[in-house]
């Protein structure tokens, strides 16, 4: 499978095709959900989403999966190489890193703003002094470089039926959406790294603050207001996934539905998170084997209605012509 994907996207080179092979381990091993819709996109398209996860991937390891001792200063200096061996590999396409030399090649195959891999590192380097944010406001000036610009850089590789301009707030907020749903998911193994991702606001309006998630964190017990903050988180998020939905249908329609079942999977982690009664700070939730099955079969037939949309124009070509390979629409050059 990853041959005929490297192959589609026109990928030959050897060392090219192992570094992008790399990437794709990292979605398959850490990704379940993001490797389980990239299936759905066509294999061309396919390479380039690897990579942007693989680097994603990558940074937040130096932070969060460094040696379980290692200082922050020996963080901040790992971080700070990686930053630098990224502006070198966008520059010049060359890099001493396999992770970095892939996603190198996807930016400009797909003319990717520079400046939304910026904004992701310092989304990172925040997380190395941030433990907790007063507010809402001051939660998005995070989210936006480590969620929003995710969005943005997938949508040059999805493609869309209307300027890119037209859809890049939706894609910004369907990136927001999944990380707000990963902060609801993940308070306690959060708070085991002395992070504290839910709006200080929002906690304490219900009556909650750190000492007391802790507490339920380090007892098992759950109260009454944790409860209520979360369902409060899980309301807050569920406003940005219906910012995010009408976005879908401005996409290529062969990439509609990736992105559906990635949509649908992730926001019901906040069913399968409610339905339980917010056990988030004991143990992860997440969305069952059969249902995952179910979502992603259904992705499978839409992928078919949409090549079969397709097939008409495929044959009034002569037998045995290849077909012509449709770019998505680009945004504008980068000038960074």
């Amino acid at each position: 499978m990853t041959a005929r994907e490297l192959t589609a996207a026109g990928i030959t080179e050897p060392g090219l095709r192992r570094d992008y092979t790399l990437c794709r381990a990292l979605n398959a091993r850490h990704g379940r959900t993001y490797f389980l819709a990239t299936r759905l996109l066509p294999p061309a398209r396919r390479p380039a989403v690897h990579a942007l996860y693989g680097f994603a991937r990558w940074a937040d390891d130096i932070v969060d999966d460094l040696a379980a001792d290692a200082a922050v200063h020996e963080r901040a200096a790992a971080l700070s190489r990686w930053e630098q061996e990224l502006a070198v590999g966008l520059r010049t396409g060359s890099s001493g890193e396999p992770v970095v030399r892939a996603v190198a090649h996807t930016a400009r195959t797909y003319g990717i703003c520079h400046t939304h891999f910026t904004d992701f590192m310092a989304s990172m380097r925040m997380d190395l002094q941030v433990r907790a944010y007063p507010d809402y406001p001051a939660l998005q000036t995070y989210m936006h470089g480590s969620a929003a610009v995710i969005g943005l850089q997938m949508m040059p590789v999805l493609g869309t039926v209307v300027p890119a301009e037209e859809a890049e707030a939706h894609a910004a907020a369907l990136g927001v959406a999944f990380q707000l749903t990963n902060f609801l998911r993940d308070v306690g193994e959060d708070l085991d790294r002395d992070r504290v991702y839910l709006p200080g606001d929002l906690l304490a309006a219900h009556g909650v603050d750190r000492g007391l998630l802790q507490w339920s964190r380090a007892t098992g017990r759950h109260d009454p207001r944790i409860s209520s903050a979360l369902r409060a988180a899980d309301a807050l998020t569920r406003e940005v996934y219906r910012e995010a939905e009408p976005g879908i249908a401005l996409l290529d329609p062969v990439s509609r539905p990736c992105i559906r079942a990635a949509y649908t999977l992730y926001s019901e982690i906040l069913d399968a998170a409610a339905d339980a009664g917010y056990p988030v700070l004991h143990r992860r939730v997440a969305v069952s084997p059969a249902r995952r099955a179910v979502v992603a079969a259904r992705g499978v037939t839409g992928v078919a209605a949409a090549r079969l949309r397709r097939a008409p124009s495929a044959a009034r070509r002569r037998p045995g012509k290849p077909e012509p390979v449709r770019h998505p629409v680009l945004p504008r050059e980068d000038s960074a």
